[in-house]
């Protein structure tokens, strides 16, 4: 089935409507698959940093490359530079697009990350959670950073899921291990989740391993995912049934979708980074995507079920109602997905 054949209206028109200008350049280059410089993409690209949502963030932003306070960037949620650099990725920005998009990524990379590649809050090791470090990593390779510090980051992020040379958090002498708070144990066990596996963290994780170029998986990145996808397989993915530390089920906000999306997650970001591993055509998919499928309404528009209002730099819509970057997310996945 095709991806228009699974939509009830005019979707695409809806989302290349020239009002909304950040919506508008993600459609074209993710949808209709346009490309830079095209002439009629470029103008597009052009209007997004000039007038959508990418310019309100980056107007925002300290001369030096952070928001709000220098540092490691976690606080204040959600307008400091953790947030502002992976809603910059999401909305679709690049370094090539403006220099402060390359300076503020030098700078989470400076501030942020620590010489054994781990991200973190605080700015020692112990600071690291799946969450923020498969976040940083995917928005900064979506930004165009090429960073041998990335590179650590990911050999990390891959060891910390396999277990493979990462000591236990009470061998306090070891050169790597695991921390009794945030990343605690192998997969994705994690102190925010009751030490079990979250997969909240998980799927942000195994986002990140899916834009890093094939070439570039080594052989512990391709066990890491390995293992990953093996925790996301392990039950019916439309369940979302995974270990809930602290709730008898699985928390709402998986079938609840918004724009953007950073540590929650839903069912559309699990099918993204699945898809976009290589099981776009996996049957295991179906029920997860039937749920995507009837979530639409009759013009083929998606509702803002999750968002941030009057946290970040710039709203995204208004809470139950048709949502131009939640369409566009649904339309994304339905497109990777679909069979011939």
């Amino acid at each position: 089935m095709t991806w228009q054949n699974q939509l009830q209206g005019d979707t695409l028109s809806w989302l290349l409507q020239p009002g909304d200008p950040g919506v508008r350049y993600l459609a074209m280059r993710d949808i209709l698959d346009k490309s830079y410089p095209g002439t009629e993409f470029a103008a597009a690209r052009a209007s997004a940093l000039a007038d959508g949502p990418i310019a309100a963030v980056l107007s925002a932003m300290n001369a030096d490359g952070f928001w709000v306070e220098p540092g490691t960037g976690y606080y204040p949620k959600y307008q400091g530079t953790v947030w502002s650099i992976i809603t910059l990725a999401q909305l679709g920005a690049h370094i090539s697009m403006d220099p402060r998009i390359e300076r503020a990524c030098a700078y989470v990379l400076e501030n942020a990350l620590t010489d054994d590649g781990q991200f973190t809050v605080s700015g020692a090791p112990s600071g690291t959670a799946d969450c923020l470090q498969g976040n940083l990593c995917a928005a900064l390779l979506d930004l165009g950073v090429q960073d041998q510090r990335l590179e650590k980051a990911f050999e990390w992020m891959a060891r910390s899921v396999s277990g493979e040379g990462v000591a236990s958090p009470s061998d306090k002498k070891a050169m790597l291990r695991y921390y009794a708070t945030g990343k605690c144990g192998p997969l994705f066990e994690c102190g925010s989740n009751n030490k079990l596996a979250c997969a909240w963290g998980g799927v942000k994780v195994l986002l990140a391993f899916s834009k890093l170029p094939m070439e570039e998986r080594t052989a512990l990145i391709q066990r890491a995912i390995q293992k990953g996808v093996d925790f996301f397989f392990s039950i019916d993915l439309a369940s979302a049934a995974y270990p809930s530390g602290w709730s008898a089920k699985p928390s709402q906000n998986w079938w609840r979708f918004g724009f953007p999306v950073f540590y929650v997650t839903d069912l559309l970001q699990l099918v993204e980074a699945l898809s976009r591993l290589g099981y776009a055509h996996d049957t295991r998919l179906e029920n997860a995507l039937k749920i995507i499928r009837e979530k639409q309404d009759e013009h083929g528009r998606w509702p803002l079920e999750y968002d941030y209002a009057g946290k970040m730099w710039v709203d995204f819509g208004i809470k139950k109602q048709p949502n131009k970057w939640v369409t566009l997310r649904a339309v994304q996945i339905l497109k990777a997905c679909q069979t011939a």
